[in-house]
């Protein structure tokens, strides 16, 4: 699977949910969230310390519960197309309000609408620049040419 694939496999899991992916285990260690997201153990370990994963301890283990799972895989999605770990946590948090998950959606739909705008103005701006250096490596090309002079 490409960077791309995977990318997009994550924003769809980012609206989907994550059910359907859901080992039939309620824990896991370090090691196996490690490795089924392919993310370090540090990186959870800074996920935890930021307050977006919250795992239980037996001893100096850490015992992660399918929510910390799920979350992490919200995480991971929100990163994988820009969003800041402030904006996952606030989406995030919206889980809990008791109102079946609608806050949350609707701020979340609100958010994507606003990352989309943002990259589209991104696009324009990049598009524009290319453009411009197109013309301009053109205009060179030609004035090399009328020189007599080849282009390596």
């Amino acid at each position: 699977m490409t960077e791309l694939d995977q990318s997009e496999h994550r924003v769809s899991d980012l609206v989907g949910g994550f059910a359907a992916a859901t080992p039939e285990r309620d824990i896991f260690t370090i090691r196996d969230l490690a490795r089924e997201f392919g993310v370090s153990a540090r990186t959870l370990r800074f996920y935890e310390e930021k307050g977006l994963l919250d795992p239980a301890r037996r001893g100096e283990q850490r015992l992660y519960t399918r929510r910390d799972r799920a979350r992490l895989a919200y995480v991971l999605a929100g990163k994988a197309v820009g969003f800041s770990l402030e904006d996952v946590r606030e989406m995030l948090d919206l889980y809990d309000l008791g109102d079946g998950g609608v806050t949350q959606l609707k701020v979340a739909l609100a958010k994507f609408g606003e990352r989309i705008e943002r990259l589209e103005r991104q696009k324009g701006d990049i598009d524009r620049v290319v453009a411009e250096l197109t013309r301009a490596s053109d205009l060179m090309k030609a004035k090399l040419a009328a020189r007599g002079r080849a282009i390596d």
